[in-house]
Protein backbone atom coordinates (compact mmCIF):
# COMPACT_ATOMS: atom_id res chain seq x y z
CA UNK A 1 0.00 0.00 0.00
CA UNK A 2 1.36 3.39 -1.19
CA UNK A 3 1.62 6.78 1.14
CA UNK A 4 -1.12 8.20 -1.09
CA UNK A 5 -3.34 5.30 -0.27
CA UNK A 6 -2.92 5.61 3.29
CA UNK A 7 -3.26 8.93 3.27
CA UNK A 8 -6.37 9.22 1.14
CA UNK A 9 -8.00 6.33 3.24
CA UNK A 10 -7.17 8.53 6.70
CA UNK A 11 -8.17 11.82 5.29
CA UNK A 12 -11.37 10.82 3.63
CA UNK A 13 -12.59 7.56 5.20
CA UNK A 14 -14.40 6.35 2.29
CA UNK A 15 -17.13 3.97 3.61
CA UNK A 16 -15.94 0.04 2.80
CA UNK A 17 -16.21 -2.07 0.78
CA UNK A 18 -13.97 -0.21 -1.98
CA UNK A 19 -11.19 0.12 -4.00
CA UNK A 20 -8.26 2.76 -3.77
CA UNK A 21 -5.70 3.10 -7.10
CA UNK A 22 -2.96 4.88 -7.04
CA UNK A 23 -2.45 6.14 -10.61
CA UNK A 24 1.02 7.07 -9.91
CA UNK A 25 1.96 3.29 -9.78
CA UNK A 26 0.17 2.57 -12.91
CA UNK A 27 2.13 4.68 -14.41
CA UNK A 28 5.18 3.08 -13.19
CA UNK A 29 4.31 -0.46 -14.27
CA UNK A 30 3.90 1.19 -17.57
CA UNK A 31 7.27 2.83 -17.94
CA UNK A 32 8.98 -0.22 -16.19
CA UNK A 33 7.38 -2.83 -19.09
CA UNK A 34 7.82 -0.32 -22.01
CA UNK A 35 11.53 0.07 -21.08
CA UNK A 36 11.81 -3.92 -20.97
CA UNK A 37 10.58 -4.72 -24.06
CA UNK A 38 11.48 -1.12 -26.26
CA UNK A 39 10.64 -3.08 -29.51
CA UNK A 40 6.73 -4.01 -28.53
CA UNK A 41 3.85 -2.01 -28.26
CA UNK A 42 1.87 -2.12 -25.34
CA UNK A 43 -1.66 -2.98 -25.28
CA UNK A 44 -3.26 -2.40 -22.34
CA UNK A 45 -5.87 -5.10 -21.59
CA UNK A 46 -8.89 -3.37 -20.76
CA UNK A 47 -10.94 -5.70 -18.64
CA UNK A 48 -8.45 -5.23 -16.18
CA UNK A 49 -9.58 -2.52 -15.09
CA UNK A 50 -12.03 -0.31 -17.71
CA UNK A 51 -11.80 2.87 -15.54
CA UNK A 52 -12.15 5.99 -17.69
CA UNK A 53 -9.10 7.43 -15.21
CA UNK A 54 -6.80 4.75 -16.03
CA UNK A 55 -7.93 4.58 -19.92
CA UNK A 56 -6.87 8.60 -19.73
CA UNK A 57 -3.95 8.16 -18.09
CA UNK A 58 -2.65 5.55 -20.36
CA UNK A 59 -3.88 7.34 -23.43
CA UNK A 60 -1.81 9.80 -22.50
CA UNK A 61 1.65 7.54 -21.65
CA UNK A 62 1.23 6.54 -25.51
CA UNK A 63 -0.53 2.68 -24.89
CA UNK A 64 -2.22 1.28 -27.55
CA UNK A 65 -5.44 -1.14 -25.90
CA UNK A 66 -6.60 -4.96 -26.54
CA UNK A 67 -10.17 -4.55 -26.57
CA UNK A 68 -12.92 -7.48 -25.92
CA UNK A 69 -16.29 -5.53 -26.61
CA UNK A 70 -18.08 -3.09 -28.17
CA UNK A 71 -18.16 -0.94 -25.47
CA UNK A 72 -14.77 -1.00 -24.30
CA UNK A 73 -13.75 0.24 -27.91
CA UNK A 74 -16.01 3.23 -27.28
CA UNK A 75 -14.55 3.53 -23.79
CA UNK A 76 -11.37 3.62 -25.12
CA UNK A 77 -12.15 6.13 -27.89
CA UNK A 78 -13.64 8.25 -25.29
CA UNK A 79 -10.80 8.12 -23.20
CA UNK A 80 -8.80 10.22 -26.50
CA UNK A 81 -7.22 6.96 -28.23
CA UNK A 82 -7.22 7.17 -31.98
CA UNK A 83 -8.93 3.60 -33.40
CA UNK A 84 -5.14 2.68 -35.19
CA UNK A 85 -4.74 2.02 -31.00
CA UNK A 86 -7.53 -0.58 -30.81
CA UNK A 87 -7.53 -4.31 -31.26
CA UNK A 88 -10.65 -6.33 -30.78
CA UNK A 89 -8.92 -9.03 -29.44
CA UNK A 90 -11.86 -11.27 -28.33
CA UNK A 91 -12.01 -14.29 -30.77
CA UNK A 92 -15.34 -14.51 -29.76
CA UNK A 93 -17.82 -11.67 -31.53
CA UNK A 94 -21.21 -10.94 -32.38
CA UNK A 95 -21.17 -10.74 -36.16
CA UNK A 96 -23.40 -6.82 -35.39
CA UNK A 97 -20.41 -6.40 -33.22
CA UNK A 98 -17.69 -6.58 -35.93
CA UNK A 99 -19.80 -4.68 -38.10
CA UNK A 100 -19.66 -1.62 -35.60
CA UNK A 101 -16.10 -2.00 -34.46
CA UNK A 102 -15.74 -1.55 -38.38
CA UNK A 103 -17.92 1.36 -37.92
CA UNK A 104 -16.10 2.71 -35.27
CA UNK A 105 -12.72 2.61 -37.04
CA UNK A 106 -11.24 -0.61 -36.04
CA UNK A 107 -8.94 -2.42 -38.13
CA UNK A 108 -6.97 -4.87 -36.25
CA UNK A 109 -9.17 -8.58 -34.71
CA UNK A 110 -8.47 -11.57 -33.28
CA UNK A 111 -9.64 -15.13 -34.66
CA UNK A 112 -9.21 -18.78 -34.05
CA UNK A 113 -11.79 -21.05 -36.07
CA UNK A 114 -13.26 -20.40 -39.52
CA UNK A 115 -16.31 -19.33 -38.67
CA UNK A 116 -14.98 -16.51 -37.02
CA UNK A 117 -12.90 -15.60 -39.56
CA UNK A 118 -15.59 -15.69 -41.96
CA UNK A 119 -17.62 -13.00 -39.60
CA UNK A 120 -14.67 -10.42 -39.34
CA UNK A 121 -13.89 -10.73 -43.21
CA UNK A 122 -17.46 -10.30 -44.09
CA UNK A 123 -18.30 -7.50 -41.40
CA UNK A 124 -15.30 -6.22 -41.48
CA UNK A 125 -13.37 -6.42 -45.04
CA UNK A 126 -9.77 -5.55 -45.52
CA UNK A 127 -8.97 -5.67 -41.98
CA UNK A 128 -5.91 -7.36 -40.33
CA UNK A 129 -6.29 -10.54 -38.55
CA UNK A 130 -4.14 -12.22 -36.22
CA UNK A 131 -5.05 -16.04 -35.16
CA UNK A 132 -4.61 -17.42 -31.57
CA UNK A 133 -2.75 -20.48 -30.80
CA UNK A 134 -3.74 -22.61 -27.69
CA UNK A 135 -0.89 -22.77 -24.96
CA UNK A 136 -0.45 -24.95 -21.75
CA UNK A 137 -0.78 -22.37 -19.62
CA UNK A 138 1.63 -24.60 -17.25
CA UNK A 139 3.09 -21.72 -14.47
CA UNK A 140 0.39 -19.74 -14.44
CA UNK A 141 -1.41 -19.10 -11.38
CA UNK A 142 -4.91 -18.45 -13.51
CA UNK A 143 -4.49 -20.58 -16.40
CA UNK A 144 -6.20 -19.33 -20.14
CA UNK A 145 -6.30 -22.75 -21.85
CA UNK A 146 -8.99 -24.72 -23.77
CA UNK A 147 -11.60 -21.40 -24.26
CA UNK A 148 -9.34 -19.17 -26.72
CA UNK A 149 -6.81 -20.46 -29.25
CA UNK A 150 -6.79 -23.46 -32.18
CA UNK A 151 -4.09 -25.89 -32.87
CA UNK A 152 -0.72 -24.52 -34.19
CA UNK A 153 -1.70 -26.53 -37.42
CA UNK A 154 -5.02 -25.37 -37.58
CA UNK A 155 -3.87 -21.92 -36.83
CA UNK A 156 -1.51 -22.36 -40.20
CA UNK A 157 -4.47 -23.37 -42.54
CA UNK A 158 -6.80 -20.95 -41.04
CA UNK A 159 -4.23 -18.08 -41.94
CA UNK A 160 -3.72 -19.38 -45.05
CA UNK A 161 -7.15 -19.42 -46.03
CA UNK A 162 -7.51 -15.51 -44.72
CA UNK A 163 -5.27 -15.17 -47.69
CA UNK A 164 -7.48 -15.51 -50.02
CA UNK A 165 -10.43 -13.97 -48.23
CA UNK A 166 -10.94 -10.16 -47.84
CA UNK A 167 -8.54 -9.47 -45.14
CA UNK A 168 -4.77 -9.20 -44.36
CA UNK A 169 -3.23 -12.12 -42.35
CA UNK A 170 -1.06 -10.42 -39.59
CA UNK A 171 0.01 -12.74 -37.40
CA UNK A 172 -0.40 -14.88 -34.60
CA UNK A 173 -1.26 -14.72 -30.83
CA UNK A 174 -0.74 -16.78 -27.60
CA UNK A 175 -1.31 -15.93 -23.92
CA UNK A 176 1.00 -18.07 -21.59
CA UNK A 177 -1.68 -17.96 -19.07
CA UNK A 178 -2.70 -14.87 -16.38
CA UNK A 179 0.15 -14.64 -13.41
CA UNK A 180 2.14 -16.38 -15.11
CA UNK A 181 5.60 -16.35 -13.01
CA UNK A 182 7.54 -18.50 -14.85
CA UNK A 183 9.49 -16.44 -18.16
CA UNK A 184 10.68 -19.27 -19.58
CA UNK A 185 6.85 -19.62 -20.84
CA UNK A 186 7.08 -17.39 -23.83
CA UNK A 187 9.98 -19.63 -25.07
CA UNK A 188 8.12 -22.44 -26.57
CA UNK A 189 5.22 -20.64 -27.61
CA UNK A 190 7.18 -18.26 -29.72
CA UNK A 191 9.31 -21.74 -31.39
CA UNK A 192 5.79 -22.89 -32.45
CA UNK A 193 4.88 -19.34 -33.40
CA UNK A 194 8.26 -19.15 -35.48
CA UNK A 195 6.89 -22.32 -37.12
CA UNK A 196 4.08 -21.41 -38.32
CA UNK A 197 5.98 -17.90 -40.09
CA UNK A 198 8.46 -20.13 -41.73
CA UNK A 199 5.98 -22.12 -43.10
CA UNK A 200 3.25 -19.94 -44.63
CA UNK A 201 6.24 -17.76 -45.78
CA UNK A 202 7.25 -20.42 -47.89
CA UNK A 203 3.56 -21.02 -49.10
CA UNK A 204 3.76 -17.11 -50.36
CA UNK A 205 2.18 -15.45 -47.20
CA UNK A 206 4.52 -12.80 -45.28
CA UNK A 207 2.80 -12.78 -41.55
CA UNK A 208 4.05 -9.70 -39.70
CA UNK A 209 3.62 -9.87 -36.00
CA UNK A 210 3.60 -11.97 -33.05
CA UNK A 211 0.85 -11.33 -30.18
CA UNK A 212 3.14 -11.91 -27.27
CA UNK A 213 -0.35 -11.33 -24.97
CA UNK A 214 -0.13 -11.02 -21.51
CA UNK A 215 0.80 -12.89 -18.28
CA UNK A 216 2.68 -10.64 -16.81
CA UNK A 217 2.23 -10.84 -12.88
CA UNK A 218 1.34 -8.58 -9.94
CA UNK A 219 2.83 -9.59 -6.64
CA UNK A 220 0.42 -11.29 -4.09
CA UNK A 221 2.29 -13.75 -1.44
CA UNK A 222 4.90 -14.45 -3.57
CA UNK A 223 7.55 -13.01 -5.29
CA UNK A 224 7.38 -12.32 -8.93
CA UNK A 225 10.41 -11.60 -11.52
CA UNK A 226 10.84 -8.15 -12.76
CA UNK A 227 9.73 -6.57 -15.36
CA UNK A 228 13.23 -6.48 -17.01
CA UNK A 229 13.37 -9.96 -16.28
CA UNK A 230 10.70 -10.83 -18.51
CA UNK A 231 11.67 -8.40 -21.31
CA UNK A 232 15.20 -10.34 -20.85
CA UNK A 233 13.84 -14.11 -21.83
CA UNK A 234 11.34 -12.69 -24.51
CA UNK A 235 13.69 -10.89 -26.39
CA UNK A 236 16.41 -14.63 -26.02
CA UNK A 237 13.41 -16.17 -27.44
CA UNK A 238 12.78 -14.18 -30.02
CA UNK A 239 16.01 -13.69 -31.09
CA UNK A 240 16.63 -17.34 -30.85
CA UNK A 241 13.45 -18.29 -33.03
CA UNK A 242 13.42 -15.54 -35.31
CA UNK A 243 17.27 -14.89 -35.62
CA UNK A 244 17.63 -11.61 -37.21
CA UNK A 245 14.19 -11.21 -38.93
CA UNK A 246 12.45 -10.24 -35.66
CA UNK A 247 8.85 -9.56 -36.09
CA UNK A 248 6.64 -7.01 -35.21
CA UNK A 249 5.60 -7.77 -31.57
CA UNK A 250 3.01 -6.51 -29.23
CA UNK A 251 2.26 -7.77 -25.52
CA UNK A 252 -1.28 -7.00 -23.42
CA UNK A 253 -0.63 -6.39 -19.74
CA UNK A 254 -3.67 -6.61 -17.71
CA UNK A 255 -2.61 -7.40 -14.04
CA UNK A 256 0.56 -6.43 -14.11
CA UNK A 257 -0.41 -3.07 -15.94
CA UNK A 258 -2.98 -2.46 -12.89
CA UNK A 259 -2.86 -5.21 -9.81
CA UNK A 260 -0.18 -3.66 -7.75
CA UNK A 261 -1.72 -0.20 -7.86
CA UNK A 262 -4.99 -1.08 -5.99
CA UNK A 263 -5.99 -1.77 -2.05
CA UNK A 264 -9.39 -2.69 -1.31
CA UNK A 265 -10.34 -1.80 2.24
CA UNK A 266 -13.47 -3.58 3.81
CA UNK A 267 -15.02 -4.34 7.11
CA UNK A 268 -14.95 -7.16 9.47
CA UNK A 269 -18.55 -7.90 9.89
CA UNK A 270 -18.32 -11.00 11.85
CA UNK A 271 -16.05 -13.38 13.44
CA UNK A 272 -17.59 -16.84 15.13
CA UNK A 273 -16.63 -20.62 15.04
CA UNK A 274 -18.87 -23.86 14.04
CA UNK A 275 -18.27 -25.57 17.38
CA UNK A 276 -16.73 -25.35 20.40
CA UNK A 277 -13.78 -27.63 19.00
CA UNK A 278 -13.10 -25.20 15.68
CA UNK A 279 -9.62 -24.92 15.00
CA UNK A 280 -9.96 -22.34 12.79
CA UNK A 281 -12.11 -18.90 13.28
CA UNK A 282 -14.31 -17.81 10.78
CA UNK A 283 -13.75 -13.95 9.52
CA UNK A 284 -16.60 -12.37 7.50
CA UNK A 285 -15.68 -9.59 5.33
CA UNK A 286 -18.22 -6.83 3.85
CA UNK A 287 -16.76 -8.03 0.18
CA UNK A 288 -16.81 -11.51 -1.37
CA UNK A 289 -16.49 -13.64 -4.47
CA UNK A 290 -19.99 -11.63 -5.74
CA UNK A 291 -18.52 -8.04 -4.55
CA UNK A 292 -15.44 -8.08 -7.02
CA UNK A 293 -12.70 -10.80 -5.54
CA UNK A 294 -13.88 -13.44 -7.88
CA UNK A 295 -10.49 -14.56 -8.72
CA UNK A 296 -10.43 -16.31 -5.06
CA UNK A 297 -12.05 -18.89 -6.81
CA UNK A 298 -10.09 -22.54 -6.41
CA UNK A 299 -8.31 -19.87 -3.98
CA UNK A 300 -6.39 -19.39 -7.08
CA UNK A 301 -5.22 -15.44 -6.60
CA UNK A 302 -3.85 -15.18 -3.24
CA UNK A 303 -4.41 -11.67 -1.70
CA UNK A 304 -2.19 -10.55 0.68
CA UNK A 305 -4.32 -9.28 4.35
CA UNK A 306 -3.32 -6.67 6.28
CA UNK A 307 -4.46 -5.21 9.80
CA UNK A 308 -4.23 -2.52 12.21
CA UNK A 309 -3.19 -5.22 14.38
CA UNK A 310 -0.57 -6.61 12.45
CA UNK A 311 2.91 -7.70 14.10
CA UNK A 312 1.17 -9.50 17.16
CA UNK A 313 -0.16 -13.40 17.42
CA UNK A 314 -1.79 -15.04 14.44
CA UNK A 315 -4.32 -17.32 14.30
CA UNK A 316 -5.52 -19.64 11.12
CA UNK A 317 -8.64 -18.50 9.82
CA UNK A 318 -11.40 -19.57 7.35
CA UNK A 319 -12.68 -15.89 5.43
CA UNK A 320 -15.79 -15.32 3.78
CA UNK A 321 -17.48 -13.20 2.06
CA UNK A 322 -21.11 -11.34 3.50
CA UNK A 323 -23.57 -13.26 0.70
CA UNK A 324 -26.47 -15.40 0.83
CA UNK A 325 -24.35 -18.22 -1.27
CA UNK A 326 -22.07 -21.15 -0.23
CA UNK A 327 -19.67 -20.66 -2.15
CA UNK A 328 -18.47 -17.11 -1.19
CA UNK A 329 -15.80 -18.34 0.66
CA UNK A 330 -12.53 -16.89 -0.22
CA UNK A 331 -10.10 -18.98 1.58
CA UNK A 332 -10.48 -22.12 3.43
CA UNK A 333 -7.53 -24.46 2.39
CA UNK A 334 -4.89 -21.91 2.05
CA UNK A 335 -3.06 -20.91 5.20
CA UNK A 336 -4.54 -17.46 6.03
CA UNK A 337 -3.55 -16.43 9.69
CA UNK A 338 -5.16 -13.20 10.72
CA UNK A 339 -4.46 -11.59 14.68
CA UNK A 340 -5.92 -12.90 17.13
CA UNK A 341 -7.04 -9.81 18.70
CA UNK A 342 -8.68 -9.16 15.36
CA UNK A 343 -12.24 -7.78 16.51
CA UNK A 344 -15.90 -7.33 14.57
CA UNK A 345 -15.94 -3.98 12.85
CA UNK A 346 -12.23 -3.60 12.38
CA UNK A 347 -10.97 -2.83 8.58
CA UNK A 348 -8.60 -5.15 6.85
CA UNK A 349 -6.88 -4.19 3.86
CA UNK A 350 -6.77 -6.26 0.76
CA UNK A 351 -3.52 -5.81 -1.24
CA UNK A 352 -3.16 -5.76 -5.18
CA UNK A 353 -6.44 -5.43 -5.94
CA UNK A 354 -6.21 -3.16 -8.91
CA UNK A 355 -6.87 -5.76 -11.49
CA UNK A 356 -10.54 -8.22 -12.14
CA UNK A 357 -12.06 -6.52 -9.37
CA UNK A 358 -14.72 -4.14 -9.74
CA UNK A 359 -14.94 -5.60 -13.58
CA UNK A 360 -15.55 -8.56 -11.69
CA UNK A 361 -18.45 -7.11 -8.99
CA UNK A 362 -21.88 -8.19 -9.33
CA UNK A 363 -24.56 -5.96 -9.72
CA UNK A 364 -27.07 -5.80 -7.02
CA UNK A 365 -26.51 -9.62 -6.00
CA UNK A 366 -28.02 -9.70 -2.40
CA UNK A 367 -28.49 -6.49 -2.88
CA UNK A 368 -25.32 -5.21 -2.01
CA UNK A 369 -23.89 -2.31 -4.47
CA UNK A 370 -21.32 -2.69 -6.71
CA UNK A 371 -17.93 -1.74 -5.37
CA UNK A 372 -17.34 1.82 -4.99
CA UNK A 373 -13.34 2.71 -6.27
CA UNK A 374 -11.48 6.10 -6.00
CA UNK A 375 -8.91 6.87 -8.40
CA UNK A 376 -6.11 8.72 -6.74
Amino acid sequence: MTEKISRFFRETAPATPCLIVDLDVVADNFTKLNNALPDSRIFYAVKANPAPEILRLLVGLGSSFDTASVNEIQDVLDAGATPDRISYGNTIKKASDIARAYALGIRLYAFDSIEELEKIARHAPGSRVFCRILTSGEGADWPLSRKFGCEPAMAHDLLLQAAGMDVVPYGVSFHVGSQQRDVGQWEQALATTAKIFRDLEEKGVALKMVNLGGGFPTRYLKDVPTSEAYGNAIMDALRKHFGNRIPETIIEPGRGMVGNAGVIHSEVVLISRKSANDEKSWVYLDIGKFGGLAETMDEAIQYPITTEHDGGETQPVIIAGPTCDSADVLYEKSDYRLPVNLRIGDTVAIQATGAYTTTYSAVNFNGFAPLRAYYI
